[in-house]
């Protein structure tokens, strides 16, 4: 053989020999990856298994703790909290073992939920857990039963909303503005403590800090999420901007120069709501001179002799209409739907899923009136959601992401309207609004929904501050009217005490409710709305389109529902609307009409802040 010959059949050699290791490589790595899915699976089926039998115990507990604060709730909540979470971490550490990119992908997702999915996290590190939960049911319980002194008298939050919606006395609003943000300096030591803690049990879970946990929820980089949720707000600021510009100058109008200003921010006791989240309060100050709306939905639901549950039963049969199943009997037995006497209650509205099946319920201290109308609907949705999912495996029983939850039973209560209160009998047909009331009904729906969105992602803002140690405690407070100032272009009434903790005067700060969900549902229900109106055939303007009683909706909106967090958002989101993208536009068009109105009613105001 020729040496050219040999050089040949040695290469061939070569290229088999490479080959079949090659193989045998790709064989090993096969069996590994087998193996290593195997166990991954016996893992997750115990973690689910011990993760379901805990959040029953933990969810009795704090409901007993929510509606009934006591020591002894509060230590049984602290208890069942801290057993929780020591759980949670030592089965998302012990998920280490496990590389995600070469387990099967339903394998993989279950463990990132699982490592990422306890919104206060623990180290493993002895007596860490129950400090923590001994802290986190502290802040909750000061909370709950905040009150403070005013004409002489003790007054709770709801007493105080009443009083922000429905005066116009400047001085009593900041009186009252100011008493409420005296329940929460007591929480900031104790905050920053949990922040600390927290964050020790985010990095032992391998993230740098606990906002790039949380912002590890949504199927993409933490970055990523971030630079979508300025995409979505940069969509929907200029209408915020015009709004502002327009409610500032009929608070000027109203009050003056040295209570409003014409320029610059909004002094936030004005706008009818402790938080200057939502300005529906001060509907009467900025309605429009056009056709107003003839009905008062507060008076009608007095007038029709409406109570708390028929405003639930209410809810209910929207749902029911749309071919969903009407709630269990325990659901009537078991929820809180006033408050009781005779004892403190948590009466921030939420839903509840007490066994991730059937034991679904509600938590309000309801008031009949048009804001809790709406809020039950809200509640019902997550019900709904929860009942929907009851089928999927444990870890999969959430929302898509939790912008999902909040979103459902707002795109439900969207289509409260003219048309459906005369459904429903609270309007007769002469009084249905026309096209001339529009503006009218835009403008309602605004205070809330607009107002809405750049308080939302500001207290996450803050809180990404907090939790990435951007933001120390000494700047607690500062940072917070820095950026409700840079976002929502409002100000306190007045100059804030050296001790104050103004964040903690909103619940899901101390309750420790990421945030970011809200402003995200904000944004999808509308195009949950409009994409349920297409489905319709609905050809008329987006504001007046209701699903009432549409079963076609109600199969495709099912489905969406029974997905859980099965897979992607996307994905889900797909599945209802047709796009994988989460888009502020259906909000743009839902408030066309009303843009025109207010770009009108501002030209010529120094608008901006």
């Amino acid at each position: 053989m020729s040496s050219l010959l040999k050089s040949a059949s040695a290469a061939a050699l070569g290229l088999v020999l490479v080959a079949c290791g090659g193989q045998d490589r790709v064989s090993a790595d096969a069996i590994a990856a087998e193996e290593a899915a195997i166990a991954a699976r016996a893992f997750l089926t115990r973690a689910e298994t011990e993760l379901a039998a805990m959040n029953r115990e933990a969810a009795h507990a704090y409901w007993n703790q929510a509606t009934n604060i006591t020591p002894e709730t509060n230590a049984a909540a602290a208890e069942a909290g801290a057993k929780a979470t020591k759980l949670v971490v030592a089965l998302a550490n012990e998920s280490k073992q496990f590389d995600v990119n070469i387990l099967p992908p339903d394998l993989g997702r279950k463990i990132r939920i699982l490592r990422s999915g306890i919104t206060i996290p623990a180290p493993s590190r002895e007596g860490a857990a129950e400090e923590l939960a001994e802290i986190t049911t502290g802040l909750d319980a000061t909370y709950g039963t905040g009150k403070f002194e005013y004409k002489g008298r003790m007054i709770t939050l709801t007493e105080a909303s009443n009083i922000m919606s429905a005066s116009r006395n400047p001085a009593e609003l900041k009186t009252v503005w100011e008493g409420w943000h005296t329940i929460s300096p007591p929480m900031k030591e104790n905050y920053a403590r949990m922040v600390d803690i927290a964050n020790e049990g985010a990095r032992e879970l391998g993230y740098p800090s606990l906002d790039q946990m949380w912002l590890s929820n949504y199927d993409m980089p933490p970055a990523e999420m971030e630079a979508e949720v300025q995409r979505l707000w940069g969509q929907v600021e200029p209408l915020y901007k015009e709004l502002h510009c327009y409610t500032r100058t009929k608070l000027n109008q109203r009050y003056g120069d040295a209570v409003q200003p014409a320029t610059g921010p909004i002094r936030a006791d004005l706008l009818g709501n402790m938080w200057a989240q939502q300005w529906s309060g001060i509907y009467d100050i900025v309605q429009p001179p056009t056709a107003p709306v003839q009905y008062d939905v507060t008076q009608r639901l007095v007038a029709q002799g409406y109570t708390p549950v028929k405003m639930v039963e209410t809810a209910e049969a929207f749902f029911v209409s749309l071919g969903l199943d009407p709630l269990p009997q325990t659901f009537w037995e078991r929820s809180m739907i006033v408050q009781p006497e005779g004892r403190e209650v948590q009466c921030h509205a939420s839903a509840w899923d007490l066994d991730d099946e059937e034991d679904v319920r509600i938590k309000m201290c309801t008031q009949v009136n048009s804001e809790d109308f709406y809020t039950v609907h809200h509640e019902l949705g997550h019900n709904y959601y929860q009942r929907a999912y009851k089928d999927q495996d444990f870890l999969y029983k959430n929302g898509a992401h939790d912008g999902f939850h909040e979103a459902i039973g707002d795109f439900v209560a969207l289509s409260i309207t003219p048309e459906y209160l005369r459904q429903i009998g609270l309007i007769t047909a002469e009084e249905m609004p026309g096209p001339d009331a529009d503006t009218a009904l835009l403008m309602q729906a605004a205070l809330d929904k607009i107002a809405f969105l750049p308080f939302a992602i500001t207290v996450d803002g803050w809180r990404w501050g907090v939790l990435s140690g951007a933001t120390k405690p000494e700047d607690y407070n500062k940072a917070w009217w820095d950026l409700r100032t840079k976002n929502q272009g409002i100000v306190p009434p007045g100059e804030r005490p050296a001790d104050a903790f103004d964040p903690g005067a909103k619940y899901h700060i101390p309750g420790n409710t990421p945030y970011l969900r809200y402003f995200l549902s904000f944004i999808m229900q509308f195009q949950f709305h409009k994409a349920a109106c297409e489905q319709a055939g609905w050809e008329g303007p987006l504001h007046r389109c209701s699903i009432y009683g549409n079963k076609e909706v109600g199969k495709r909106f099912t489905d969406m529902l029974e997905a859980g967090m099965s897979q992607p958002w996307p994905d889900t989101l797909e599945k209802f609307t047709g796009t994988r993208t989460m888009d502020g536009s259906a909000i743009i068009e839902y408030f066309d009409p009303l843009i025109g109105y207010l770009k009108e009613q501002n030209e010529g105001q120094a608008c901006g802040w």
